[in-house]
C-alpha cells in the first residue's frame, strides 16, 4: 500500500477547500442608463453598439439600460444609483441644480459641432406662419421633460406670448417621430422635434415654423463614487472613439450625424441656465 505523507495530504486538501470556497472573481460590470426618448428596443439598438465598444476598450463589462421615465432617470442620477448616464441638457442643467455636480465624461459632436437645436414644425400646406398663429390649435410634443421635444419649443411658444393653457390642446406622443408623423396626418396642427427629424420628414411635407436657438449637446455623465480610474477609462474611451475602424457605425447608430464625442464642461451649459429659470417662472 503506498501511503501519501502528511504534509503532502494536508497540502492537497487545503488546495481542494480554496478551489471550493474562494470567491470566482467576476468581471467589474457598469450599466449605462439612457433616458425613454425612443422606444426600448430602439434603443437598445441605437447604444448596444457602444456599450459593446466600451467594454472591448475598457476591459469593463458595460450595459444599456433603459430609464423607465425622465424623472427616474434624473432622480436615480441624482441620488448615485445609476453608473454611467446619456442625459439630454435641460434635464442635466435641472439635475446640477438639485443634486450637485457629477463627473462629466463627454458631450455630443453633432455635424462638427457641439451645439444643436430643435423646432416647431407644421405641414407645408398649413397656413400657419407665426408661432402666435398656434394659439387655438392642436400641439404635437414628444416625451415630457425632453429637450427638443419639450422645453425648448415650449420656451419658443412663452418667447412668443403663447402659453399652453391658450392651445386648443397639447399631447405627450412620446417620441419625436411621433410628432413628426402626427403633424403629417394632420392629427396636430403643429409640433416640438429635435433638427434630425426636421430633414428626416422634409421631403415628406414637414415644415419648419420656427427654431428653437441652438444649445450644448446631450452628455455623458456618472455617479460621484465611480473610481477615478474607471471614469478615466471611459472618458478616454469616448474621446478617441474615431480611433477605432467601426466608429462612424458606432456613432450613427446613436444619431445620424453624430461625428465625435468631444470634452466637456459645466460652464458649457451656463447659457442655457438662463432659458430653464424663465421656464421654471
Amino acid at each position: 500500500m503506498r501511503y501519501i505523507p502528511l504534509t503532502q495530504g494536508a497540502g492537497f486538501i487545503l488546495l481542494c477547500f480554496h478551489l471550493l470556497f474562494s470567491p470566482v472573481q467576476a468581471k467589474e460590470t457598469l450599466n449605462l442608463y439612457i433616458f425613454p426618448y425612443l422606444t426600448a428596443q430602439q434603443l437598445l439598438e441605437k447604444f448596444t453598439p457602444l456599450t459593446d465598444y466600451l467594454t472591448e476598450k475598457t476591459g469593463i463589462e458595460i450595459h444599456p439600460i433603459i430609464s423607465q421615465s425622465y424623472e427616474q432617470h434624473v432622480q436615480e442620477l441624482g441620488e448615485d444609483k445609476i453608473d454611467i448616464a446619456y442625459i439630454g441638457s435641460i434635464p442635466y442643467v435641472k439635475l446640477i441644480e438639485k443634486y450637485g455636480e457629477k463627473p462629466l465624461l463627454v458631450r455630443l459632436e453633432t455635424a462638427g459641432t457641439p451645439t444643436f437645436r430643435g423646432a416647431i414644425v407644421v405641414h407645408k400646406d398649413s397656413p400657419i406662419q407665426q408661432i402666435k398663429e398656434v394659439i387655438n390649435k392642436r400641439f404635437a410634443f414628444g416625451a415630457q421633460g425632453s429637450t427638443m421635444s419639450h422645453l425648448m419649443q415650449d420656451y419658443l411658444l412663452r418667447e412668443s406670448g403663447v402659453t399652453l393653457e391658450q392651445l386648443a390642446w397639447h399631447e405627450f406622443l412620446g417620441s419625436h417621430d411621433n410628432v413628426a408623423l402626427g403633424v403629417l396626418m394632420g392629427e396636430f396642427d403643429a409640433g416640438a422635434v429635435i433638427e434630425d427629424i426636421v430633414y428626416k420628414y422634409q421631403e415628406r411635407g414637414l415644415r419648419v415654423l420656427a427654431w428653437t436657438p441652438e444649445i450644448s449637446e446631450h452628455l455623458l455623465l456618472t455617479r460621484r463614487d465611480l473610481p477615478t480610474a474607471q471614469i478615466e477609462a471611459l472618458r478616454n474611451a469616448l474621446l478617441t472613439i474615431t480611433e477605432h475602424p467601426q466608429a462612424p457605425t458606432i456613432l450613427s447608430a446613436i444619431r445620424a450625424n453624430l461625428t465625435n464625442f468631444v470634452p466637456v464642461l459645466d460652464s458649457d451649459y451656463d447659457g442655457l441656465r438662463e432659458i430653464v429659470r424663465k421656464l421654471e417662472q
